[in-house]
């Protein structure tokens, strides 16, 4: 079908909108500020400095082209010369256009610009669900299903074989011999299922802005994973010396002031994959975001449950450190040491502020895991 001259230059705007957003997706990835604009498949965007076509109109009676007084060379417009000035509220500011992109779109513009491999699920697909497909036509049914169209066709053809269709007063009435209904199958469709388990240090030295990094960098692997997969959950586990599984927004807005022992996430997140996402089922990534502070004795606990429970039964294990001016950052040095040449599985990576996420999302997910 042949688009219209409308349609063309709509098309050709929502392309200078999306290469806009591409050229500054850097900036958009490091700030939080999309994050609150998102809705249930959008993300409102804004977008400064965008010059949107538009009409100016003059004024009704004032001439037309070329007319009234004026000398060569004379501007044109009613405009002052001092067009900055004037007094605090009463002149228009530069406008910022909001654009809502898809959550799949922003996925592709993600892989693209960080170069990410798409992803191959492991292990078999499982059956999730089926899907209702109305694919032929019955003599019986209820009345929701039934097809006007094939009703008034059999109606048709029955008059004209038995004669009584009048071509000079035509008129069709079906009778119940007549009726036709949709009918369907259920198709099984293959889900490759996965989830994403979360686990962060909620204990004093992890402040509000590296929490607030750990959800900026959060909302990016969410959208990238949830691209790559038709079904995707996600777990979020809290520690401090103690563990336990929350909700998102308690996962982003809790803290304590307790010691830190990251065995006991780990305890958690081995239990929770153990009762309710079986490995032969599922994809299963973890990401650990901490600022590497941990009680010295615990250490060889951690790297115990890692290495015997989590790492054999996940896709991807991705550790995060969030530099934090309370924190050591023992841990990654720790993980460093342990598991330094198995990059097939545990990935570390070094946040030290907002900056930095990007190259953090590029390393966690340009495995293709």
């Amino acid at each position: 079908m042949q688009l219209t001259k409308i349609q063309r230059d709509e098309s050709r705007f929502n392309e200078i909108v999306r290469g806009r957003i591409r050229k500054d997706l850097r900036k958009y990835v490091t700030h939080g500020e999309m994050m609150g604009r998102k809705g249930r498949d959008l993300v409102s965007i804004p977008l400064p400095q965008l010059d949107v076509p538009h009409f100016h109109y003059g004024d009704n009676g004032s001439g037309g082209v070329g007319q009234g007084d004026g000398e060569i060379g004379q501007p044109v417009g009613k405009g002052d010369s001092d067009s900055g000035t004037g007094s605090a509220g009463s002149d228009p500011g530069a406008h910022v256009l909001e654009v809502e992109v898809t959550l799949e779109e922003l996925a592709a513009m993600l892989g693209d610009e960080l170069e990410l491999p798409r992803i191959q699920p492991k292990g078999q697909a499982t059956i999730a669900e089926e899907k209702t497909r109305y694919d032929s036509i019955r003599r019986t049914g209820p009345e929701s299903l039934r097809h006007f169209k094939r009703t008034y066709v059999q109606a048709l053809r029955r008059q004209i074989a038995t004669g009584s269709y009048d071509v000079i007063k035509p008129k069709v009435v079906p009778i119940s011999e007549d009726r036709r209904y949709r009918s369907w199958t259920s198709v099984p469709l293959p889900q490759a299922n996965a989830v994403i388990v979360y686990m962060m240090d909620v204990s004093g030295s992890m402040t509000d802005e590296q929490k607030e990094i750990v959800r900026t960098e959060s909302f990016w692997i969410d959208t990238w994973l949830q691209s790559q997969y038709d079904g995707l959950e996600r777990r979020y586990i809290i520690h401090d010396a103690a563990a336990r599984e929350v909700d998102e927004h308690t996962f982003y807005h809790t803290r304590e002031s307790g010691g830190t022992r990251i065995s006991s996430a780990y305890n958690v997140a081995a239990n929770l994959v153990r009762e309710s996402f079986p490995v032969s089922e599922w994809n299963i990534y973890f990401f650990q975001f901490s600022d590497g502070d941990n009680w010295g004795e615990d250490n060889e606990q951690s790297l115990r449950i890692l290495r015997e429970h989590l790492l054999p039964s996940c896709n991807l294990f991705c550790y995060g450190q969030v530099e934090s001016p309370y924190g050591s950052g023992e841990f990654l040095r720790c993980l460093d040491e342990a598991f330094g040449d198995d990059e097939e599985r545990l990935i570390l990576s070094e946040i030290r502020d907002r900056d930095a996420i990007y190259d953090s999302i590029r390393r966690f997910l340009g495995t293709g895991k």
